[in-house]
């Protein structure tokens, strides 16, 4: 299938630099990475609301605390591998345990950072946002819901964390499609799978149901951007509607999107589910594309997932 590609980081400046314009009393911190999560536009419309932290990101968490208690939304980026491991005491203590209201928007997230390696692709980081307490995690599918997203996140009290991809992404979303923190969309509806799928990951289920459909296989695309809180609603209708579901995500299997919706399924309405996911391991240098095949992720490993569900099933 042809896509059109767009970068949501780019998107994600965008809407930024927009809110402000409207009124929105945000501020905007980052970790001398600004050029790459495209916060240095912002910073160049409102220097006066934009804040540098440096190689620091330990530090601009603990601003970003002492902004919110203010009355500021505060928005701080960096690579989601700073932001989520080498912070992750700072927003644990000073953000998620107070309840302040600071959005996390990471960007270079999961394999597809492509040549920068193990050291920068972080693979935990759902895991990581999704067991503090309170902590809202989004994964938009592209721009669409990117800017969709940050403009709920700017409304919305309290912390957030959303990751965004290096690479540009398939918009595989109407601009117009309503969208809300703690709902998934089907985006195609079948009757024998369902593939629940996030980030990236979305366009390359719906290529896998294609191909299903090739074969006699009517498959669901379930596109879920708010890992928590979990459409559970949604998941368990739609277990109970095709009896068998997959899930294809950008991180490690463990702790990310796959144990989130098995845990609704086990405890609502019990039917096989296959988790497409990175296996438990660090990644490697690369380009995307290449370790996208390495690590399993592709339309090609769904519809394998998808059949092996479909014999549980029967």
């Amino acid at each position: 299938m042809k896509w059109e590609m767009a970068a949501p980081r780019d998107k994600y400046a965008e809407t930024l630099i927009s809110l402000a314009k409207e009124g929105k009393d945000i501020v905007v911190l980052d970790a001398d990475l600004s050029s790459s999560t495209r916060t240095a536009r912002f910073g160049k419309e409102f220097p006066e609301r934009f804040f540098n932290a440096g190689i620091a990101e330990q530090n601009m968490m603990g601003v970003a605390a002492g902004l919110a208690t203010t009355g500021k939304t505060v928005f701080a980026s960096t690579f989601a591998v700073f932001a989520t491991g080498r912070a992750y005491d700072q927003i644990r203590q000073s953000v998620a345990h107070p309840r302040l209201n600071v959005k996390i928007v990471a960007t270079h997230a999961g394999i597809t950072v492509g040549g920068d390696g193990a050291s920068h692709q972080i693979i935990e980081d759902i895991a990581l946002m999704t067991a503090l307490p309170g902590m809202t995690v989004i994964s938009p599918v592209d721009i669409h819901e990117t800017e969709k997203a940050v403009r709920e996140l700017a409304d919305m009290d309290g912390p957030a964390y959303m990751r965004l991809s290096r690479s540009a992404m398939p918009v595989v979303t109407d601009e117009n499609a309503p969208f809300e923190i703690g709902k998934g969309s089907v985006l195609r509806k079948g009757d024998d799978v369902s593939i629940i799928a996030t980030g990236i990951m979305v366009s390359r289920a719906i290529e896998a149901a294609e191909e299903l459909k090739e074969k006699g296989i009517s498959a669901s695309v379930v596109n879920i951007s708010t890992i928590k809180p979990i459409d559970r609603p949604l998941i368990v209708s739609e277990a109970k509607r095709t009896g068998a579901v997959v899930t294809a995500e950008e991180h490690n299997v463990i702790g990310g999107l796959g144990y989130a919706v098995a845990s609704v399924i086990s405890e609502e309405y019990p039917v096989p589910v296959k988790m497409v996911g990175i296996e438990d391991t660090f990644g490697e240098s690369g380009s995307p594309g290449e370790l996208l095949e390495k690590y399993g992720l592709t339309a090609a490993h769904i519809m394998v997932a998808a059949e092996d569900a479909l014999r549980m099933k029967r």
